[in-house]
C-alpha cells in the first residue's frame, strides 16, 4: 500500500506543477499583450523629434519694386518741319548748345514761295471780281447770289493766302528754347516728310529730369502718382538720388505689354545728361499685411510656396501648412497667406518632421 500512496502524490504534485505553469503562461501573455496595447497607443518617448517654436509675427509689407531705364529731360522734342520738301540747310550740329528763336534748318523756299504768290494773286483777282459784281448789283443787272458767291470766292482766296503763308513761315525749323542738340537725323539735301524729325532736342529752360520704364501689371495696380522712389546711375557710383512717380501710364503698351511709369529725378547739385543709365527702385504706398516668421521655420519651399509646422494643442502632434512666401529679408521669412489662426511655428527640427511625426518641446 505504501508504494501507491507515494505514486499518487507524486502524480498530484505533478498536477499541481503544471497547473501552475498555465497559470504563468498565461499571465505572461496578458502582460505582454497589454504593453503591446501600450506601445501601439503612444510611441516610445525615444521616437520624439525634439524641437522648438518661435512666434509668428504680424506687420505690414509693401513690395520693393527694382526697375531700369535711361534719363530723359521734360523738355525733350523731336523737332520737324510742317510741310514736306528738300532741305536746304542745316545750320548746326549735333552737341550745339542754340537758344531760343535760333534758325536751325530750311527748306527749299522755291515751291513754297511760288505758292504764296500764286495765292496773293487768287486774293487780288477775286478782289476784282466781287467789285465788278457789286458795280452790276448796284446798276440791278446782276443778283444777290452773283453778288454772295463772289464775296465768297474772296474770302476763300484770302484763306488760301493764310494758309501758304503759314507754311512758307514753317518751312524752317527754330529752337524753341534754350537747349541742345542731342541728334541730327537727316542732311541737307535729304527729302523731309511732312513731321518727319530732323533733330532731337533737348531744352534746359525747365530742370526736371526724369526715368521712363516699363513696368508689369501686378506692379502697375500698386503703383501710385506720388509714391517715393530712390535712383542709382551709373555716372555715379555710390550716389543715391531722390525720385517721385510723376506719371502713370493708363494703357498698356502693345508691344511690350508692360505699363510705362515716369520717375522724376531730383539732380541735387550734380549735372544730368540725357542717356544716363539709372536703376530705379521704387516703394508703394499702399502695403498689405503679411506674417514674418524664421525662415529656418520653412521646412521645404518651391518658387512662392512653403510648408512650415505647428504644434497641436496636445503639444505633441504637428499640423503641416501650406503658405505663399512673398520674400525673404536676411533671417525672416514674410508669409502672405496660410497662418491666419497660428500663432507660432516650429523652427528647430522642422526639417525632419512629417504629418505623422510626434515631437517633444525643448528650450
Amino acid at each position: 500500500m505504501q508504494p501507491l500512496l507515494i505514486n499518487f502524490k507524486l502524480l498530484f504534485m505533478n498536477q499541481l506543477l503544471f497547473t501552475g505553469r498555465m497559470v504563468v503562461a498565461l499571465l505572461v501573455v496578458v502582460i505582454f499583450s497589454k504593453c503591446g496595447e501600450q506601445m501601439k497607443a503612444a510611441p516610445a518617448i525615444d521616437d520624439a523629434v525634439p524641437v522648438r517654436i518661435q512666434p509668428v509675427i504680424d506687420t505690414t509689407w509693401a513690395p520693393l519694386l527694382n526697375y531700369s531705364g535711361v534719363m530723359a529731360s521734360t523738355a525733350e522734342a523731336r523737332l520737324s518741319f510742317k510741310i514736306g520738301g528738300v532741305i536746304s540747310k542745316i545750320y548746326v550740329k549735333e552737341g550745339d548748345a542754340v537758344t531760343k528763336g535760333q534758325l536751325l534748318a530750311t527748306l527749299d523756299l522755291t515751291e513754297v514761295n511760288a505758292q504764296v504768290q500764286q495765292a496773293i494773286q487768287n486774293v487780288e483777282k477775286a478782289k476784282r471780281d466781287a467789285g465788278r459784281i457789286q458795280n452790276l448789283y448796284n446798276d440791278t443787272v446782276a443778283t444777290l447770289e452773283q453778288l454772295q458767291n463772289a464775296r465768297t470766292q474772296l474770302q476763300v482766296a484770302e484763306e488760301g493766302l493764310r494758309i501758304a503763308q503759314f507754311n512758307q513761315h514753317y518751312a524752317q525749323i527754330r529752337a524753341t528754347e534754350n537747349g541742345t542738340i542731342l541728334r541730327k537725323l537727316m542732311n541737307e539735301g535729304e527729302m523731309a516728310a511732312p513731321g518727319a524729325p530732323v533733330f532731337f532736342f533737348s531744352g534746359t529752360a525747365g530742370n526736371d529730369w526724369v526715368i521712363r520704364f516699363g513696368v508689369a501689371d501686378k506692379d502697375w495696380a500698386v503703383l501710385k502718382k506720388g509714391d517715393r522712389a530712390t535712383v542709382e546711375l551709373d555716372a555715379y557710383p555710390g550716389k543715391t538720388f531722390s525720385g517721385v512717380v510723376t506719371e502713370i501710364a493708363q494703357g498698356a503698351d502693345p508691344l511690350s505689354g508692360t505699363y510705362e511709369v515716369e520717375v522724376k529725378v531730383l539732380p541735387e547739385g550734380h549735372r544730368f545728361a540725357t542717356g544716363l543709365f539709372g536703376r530705379v527702385h521704387l516703394q508703394p504706398a499702399s502695403r498689405q499685411a503679411i506674417k514674418l516668421i524664421p525662415i529656418e521655420a520653412v521646412a521645404e519651399a518651391n518658387d512662392k510656396t512653403g510648408y512650415v509646422y505647428s504644434i497641436n494643442a496636445d503639444r505633441r502632434t504637428v499640423t503641416r501648412h501650406q503658405v505663399t512666401i512673398a520674400f525673404l529679408e536676411k533671417d525672416k521669412a514674410a508669409v502672405a497667406d496660410g497662418l491666419d489662426s497660428v500663432r507660432e511655428v516650429i523652427t528647430d527640427g522642422a526639417g525632419y518632421l512629417t504629418e505623422k511625426s510626434v515631437i517633444k518641446l525643448v528650450q
